[in-house]
């Protein structure tokens, strides 16, 4: 793929973004949507491998229905309400629809089963887009309609996807599979809570964001795409895996690391809304989570010769880590000081 051609695709997306993120009208939103769509598929595909034209298609079939599920719930509200109002959506049906149209988009249980194969097909970097970036208008949508959601289905599949993301990353040896059941666990504990606190689910979309951003930037500086391969980084960059090691602990949750904060603002939330149970069950589901960061963060850095690898053995060469990779390290690991000023502003 050529660099005006990568330049053309990465300005729509941020163009669609933009649009969705900036709506008050339906059909901008839709258009917002469908723009992102058509500017990932060739990011997707860009490789010219059956497993990347496989989870090109999978992708393009599953945000197709997905927008025309939103288009369907925006027309139903419209022809009860008269409003094509973002923030007016108030037909129960309509309600209903979307929320199983955002759920589709996102990967959000039970509607997950496209994300971990579109992932596993895509390059690092588009999987770092379809993590992050393309979640970001469905999420904004999430957040604007979220009033008006069905509170118990939100925290149902809430629940189902931590579940499932915990329980069905156990057995995975690609890492990004593994991320991919990370992402539908992480969205559980943003969905919960958009209800009660819709701010504290814009940050846990942002802290998730930044460390699956350096999870993401690392692996693609050590070339890294199984376990087998992440055992032999610390002869390679063993700066660069101390950090990942790390960058990992922070995604799992763990104090006092950055990706602490927000899973302590959810439960303290869920406290004050007196839904004990839904919080004692998503912390316990995410004890699944943190198996594999850990195994991962053992392979990445614990893992001592000597040991098996069915690999070839790669050059050792020192390639220079990108600054923004440091950069990104660092806040993904030691925000957590900050966490008084983050919550007074949340």
């Amino acid at each position: 793929m050529t660099p005006q051609a990568k330049l053309v695709f990465t300005l729509s997306l941020l163009l669609g973004t933009t649009i969705t993120i900036s709506s008050n009208h339906w059909i901008t939103a839709w258009t917002g949507l469908e723009i992102n769509t058509l500017a990932i598929l060739p990011l997707i595909s860009k490789s010219h491998h059956p497993r990347a034209i496989e989870a090109a298609t999978k992708y393009f079939l599953v945000q197709a229905a997905a927008s025309a599920l939103v288009l369907f719930s925006s027309m139903t509200n419209a022809w009860h309400t008269g409003q094509w109002d973002i923030t007016q959506l108030t037909h129960p049906t309509s309600c209903l629809i979307l929320t199983s149209a955002i759920a589709m988009k996102l990967g959000l249980a039970p509607f997950h089963f496209w994300f971990p194969e579109v992932l596993q097909g895509s390059p690092l970097t588009t999987g770092l887009l379809l993590s992050t970036v393309m979640k970001l208008p469905p999420i904004t949508l999430l957040y604007m309609t979220s009033p008006s959601l069905n509170q118990t289905m939100l925290t149902g599949m809430a629940i189902l996807s931590a579940a499932l993301g915990g329980w069905m990353g156990l057995n995975q040896t690609q890492v990004r599979k593994i991320l991919a059941f990370s992402s539908i666990s992480h969205l559980g504990w943003m969905a919960i809570i958009i209800s009660y606190a819709p701010k504290l689910t814009l940050l846990n979309f942002y802290l998730y964001s930044l460390m699956t951003a350096t999870v993401f930037l690392s692996l693609n500086s050590i070339k890294t795409l199984k376990l087998s391969t992440l055992m032999t980084t610390w002869t390679k960059t063993p700066s660069l895996s101390a950090m990942s090691f790390l960058t990992l602990l922070s995604l799992a949750g763990l104090p006092p690391m950055t990706g602490f904060l927000p899973k302590w603002l959810i439960i303290q939330e869920l406290t004050k809304q007196d839904m004990i149970a839904a919080a004692i069950t998503i912390s316990l589901l995410s004890l699944l989570g943190l198996f594999f960061y850990l195994r991962l963060a053992y392979c990445a850095t614990i893992t001592l010769p000597p040991h098996t690898t069915n690999h070839m053995k790669q050059w050792r060469i020192n390639n220079p880590t990108h600054t923004a990779i440091a950069i990104l390290t660092v806040s993904s690991t030691m925000l957590l000081p900050v966490s008084p000023m983050i919550s007074a502003i949340v």
